[in-house]
């Protein structure tokens, strides 16, 4: 909870911007508030609330917040390698409170303490301090949507931009994590306009393979979790 602290006071501008958003739409309270309860990602819920209150076809709704989630995937594999010796009933509510924010805490945590038999305690700690600070969030927006209008347009979801940065700025720490982050970021300039933000994932993708041609050509080191953690942002 501690070193998830920073990231948290970054994500309560956000989560309140969520529910502001949310109560401004013809969507219930309880479907605002059921959506951080059970879907719990903030870009694809804010995507998820503008086309259903646009009338989109529940298709492309899934379609679209699966490819703005697609990068979740490339978490998992990072983090399999240390939860493996879990049981399902450990690894399922993990997979669950997965986010940039959890992932974040948990790869530098490995990083700097390698292989630990609880790490399921530690990663469980910053990831449900995330969720309860997200759910608290999405309530507070959505009172205070009823009594200040405009609110989602201030502009206060800034805050999440700094976070991303502090979470990938001190991972640049040799020549591969930093070509991985480079590549990310011209990529995802260049593919901005794809349909249902397939360029995240093709930046990520190809962000990835250059970070891995550089560890190999540097001495064979396997990419570790700073590579996705670049890459994925």
């Amino acid at each position: 909870m501690k070193d998830c602290a920073p990231l948290i006071l970054a994500a309560i501008p956000f989560g309140i911007i969520y529910g502001a958003l949310g109560q401004s739409t013809e969507l219930s309270a309880w479907a605002v508030v059921a959506m951080s309860v059970f879907v719990f990602a903030g870009s694809s819920q804010f995507i998820a609330v503008g086309l259903l209150a646009g009338g989109a076809a529940w298709p492309v709704i899934v379609l679209t917040t699966f490819f703005v989630n697609f990068r979740h995937l490339l978490y998992s594999a990072n983090l399999l390698p240390h939860v493996k010796p879990y049981s399902q009933a450990i690894r399922a509510p993990m997979a669950f409170l997965l986010t940039d924010e959890s992932f974040a805490v948990a790869s530098n945590y490995l990083t700097d303490h390698g292989k630990q038999a609880n790490f399921h305690w530690y990663y469980f700690g910053a990831a449900l301090f995330m969720y309860i600070n997200w759910q608290v969030c999405t309530l507070v927006g959505l009172f205070i949507g009823q009594s200040i209008p405009d609110m989602a347009n201030w502009g206060l979801d800034m805050a999440m931009v700094v976070a991303f940065i502090g979470i990938i700025v001190p991972c640049l720490h040799n020549r591969a994590t930093l070509a991985c982050a480079l590549t990310a970021g011209v990529l995802s300039l260049i593919t901005y306009d794809w349909p249902h933000k397939t360029g995240l994932l093709f930046s990520a993708v190809v962000a990835i393979l250059v970070a891995m041609y550089l560890e190999a050509k540097q001495g064979g080191m396997q990419p570790d979790a700073h590579i996705s953690k670049g890459a994925s942002k």
